[in-house]
């Protein structure tokens, strides 16, 4: 059987093109995500930035807890009660602060955002925040959109609904939550919830792992 070494190497050619050109794409759309974040920051990622949402302010000094979250992720609704104790235990001694993550693979990861984001336009974040997550069983994993249901909770919050259907409409809104998910991606978070203790990334394998890391820094500790 004679050979076509011509088209051989052709079609090796065009399979490391495509490769290639894949490889390019990859080490592009990640070098955007971290470019676009550093604009935003002036050169650098930041954990917290100025419109971060502070759950709880203990002043400068105190310990900082940062959560990257989805709050259709159903680690993140298992992790929520956590959070809320240790919130009340640490009063006075943890800033806890929250970013939006929403991951892709749920249909109202990014609805849920957008509302709480038009709620804390209003200068009620956390208790759409709350509202979510306790919730989060009636709504999660539906693969329909849940944005009426949203709009009930904003209802049932006594918001300003002409002001929250003209921020949930405004596409600054989503601009805001697909901010922290750059910033986010740059920063390695891949899952949620995603914790950072005083700038740098803790890895959860235990319930306690997120008290411990507080105890730790209060106690002195390295």
């Amino acid at each position: 059987m004679k050979i076509n070494w011509k088209a051989t190497v052709i079609t090796a050619a065009v399979a490391v093109a495509v490769v290639a050109g894949a490889v390019i794409y990859v080490l592009v759309d990640q070098n955007n995500t971290r470019v676009a974040a550093e604009e935003r920051g002036g050169g650098s990622i930041a954990v917290v930035r100025d419109d971060s949402h502070v759950l709880d302010d203990a002043g400068d000094g105190a310990i900082t807890i940062v959560e990257f979250l989805d709050f259709e992720c159903e680690a993140c609704g298992a992790y929520y009660p956590v959070v809320e104790e240790l919130r009340v235990k640490y009063e006075g001694q943890i800033n806890y602060v929250v970013r939006y993550f929403p991951l892709p693979g749920h249909i109202n990861s990014e609805n849920s955002a957008v509302a709480a984001e038009a709620a804390a336009a209003q200068g009620r974040f956390e208790d759409m925040y709350n509202r979510l997550f306790e919730t989060q069983a009636q709504w999660g994993e539906s693969q329909q959109s849940q944005a009426e249901l949203f709009r009930s909770y904003a209802t049932e919050l006594g918001l300003d609904m002409t002001a929250y259907d003209e921020a949930v409409a405004d596409p600054a809104t989503l601009e805001r939550v697909r901010s922290d998910l750059d910033d986010g991606r740059a920063l390695g978070v891949d899952r949620t919830p995603t914790f950072f203790v005083d700038g740098e990334p803790l890895v959860i394998e235990r319930w306690n792992d997120l008290e411990s890391a507080i105890t730790t820094r209060l106690d002195g500790t390295p």
